[in-house]
């Protein structure tokens, strides 16, 4: 197996916690970090070279591909350099807090004829493959309507890092993307979206500028529907997604751990995570804050159940610069549609909250 050597942007949580995977990975060695206030101390941790400029590490010859993980606002130019300088790109969730973004970069690799793999982690959770499976197999007929939510309360913070504002994070809707991206990868593209919301109870110090209430109805080709919920402002928070067809329904519940089928009053219930160990956890850090929505930070290590799904996203782009063909199920996150379809359709919705109008999508 050939080794693919990796430079990495951002040594945050989840940048830290890509690069502690791929070092763990089979044929994968991460050569430089670069970005951060943690780039020293994960190189020192890592074996590996801290590099000061971008400009330095998409042009080592010694790196073969670099991931992409600082704030969303910053995605674009380390995308864009790598890709210029023939490195293949990971670029982590939300692609770009703007669809122009989006495109450009994803052009960009295609341009240069690199792999571009978008990180929606999501699509490698064993309930999310069930899922699709239940689906694809006609379990549930044809799927009609759907609604997510992704909800919680948060209380003041002593110091406001940069998810917290809508021009570093883009929000909860665009840090959060995941759901949105896989209801479209359930029901097609939005055809249409109307968002409604606002900041309703978290102002001033102590707080960012994001919304904290935001409601989201989208139509899809045919006439079916969805709907969503995002934000910190729920007291009674959830993290779930109803998938509802014509002969049955699905929940895939991300609070609890499950995933269930639900068809002639039959309920088939599944693993969300690997095994029943990694579903405890996760349900267990819901418990510890109360429902609430959670975030990492450049100082605490992902869990378990969050460090497996890493393992095999990272696996995935592996083989993909080797060469390898990529699994139909995750076409979408190495050809551009799961990035510009996700970005499209939160842009559009922002759109929508803006000017007090449905809005729709090409």
């Amino acid at each position: 197996m050939k080794i693919v050597r990796f430079g990495v942007v951002g040594s945050g949580y989840f940048g830290g916690e890509l690069a502690r995977a791929l070092n763990r990975l089979e044929g994968a060695r991460v050569v430089a970090v670069h970005g951060g206030s943690r780039a020293a101390s994960l190189s020192e941790e890592l074996q590996c070279e801290a590099i000061d400029r971008l400009e330095d590490l998409v042009n080592r010859d010694n790196i073969d591909a670099i991931i992409v993980a600082s704030p969303n606002n910053i995605h674009k130019e380390p995308v864009i350099q790598a890709a210029k300088q023939g490195k293949h790109v990971f670029c982590e969730k939300p692609i770009a807090l703007t669809l122009s973004d989006c495109e450009d970069m994803v052009e960009a690799c295609r341009e240069s004829g690199v792999v571009f793999m978008a990180g929606h982690i999501m699509h490698f959770m064993n309930g999310v493959s069930q899922v699709k499976q239940w689906i694809a197999d006609g379990e549930i007929g044809r799927p009609i309507v759907c609604h997510s939510e992704r909800t919680g309360w948060e209380d003041k913070q002593t110091t406001v890092c940069w998810k917290k504002n809508n021009a570093t994070s883009g929000g909860h809707l665009f840090h959060h993307i995941h759901e949105l991206d896989f209801v479209q990868a359930i029901m097609g593209p939005a055809v249409s979206v109307c968002m409604a919301g606002g900041n309703l109870a978290h102002h001033g110090e102590g707080f960012g500028d994001e919304e904290d209430v935001l409601l989201l109805t989208l139509k899809f080709a045919g006439g079916t529907l969805g709907t969503m919920q995002y934000g910190s402002g729920f007291r009674w928070g959830g993290h779930f997604v109803k998938i509802n067809g014509t002969e049955g329904a699905i929940l895939l519940d991300l609070q609890n751990s499950k995933v269930q089928l639900n068809k002639g009053g039959h309920v088939d219930t599944r693993n969300l995570n690997e095994s029943a160990e990694e579903d405890r956890e996760r349900a267990q850090s819901y418990q510890k804050v109360d429902g609430g929505v959670a975030y990492g930070t450049a100082a605490s290590r992902a869990p378990g159940w969050l460090v497996t799904l890493i393992e095999k996203e990272m696996a995935a782009f592996r083989d993909a610069v080797q060469g390898k063909p990529v699994q139909e199920s995750l076409r979408s996150l190495f050809d551009g549609t799961a990035a510009t379809t996700s970005i499209a359709t939160a842009e559009a919705a922002i759109t929508s909250l803006r000017e007090k109008k449905w809005v729709s999508l090409p």
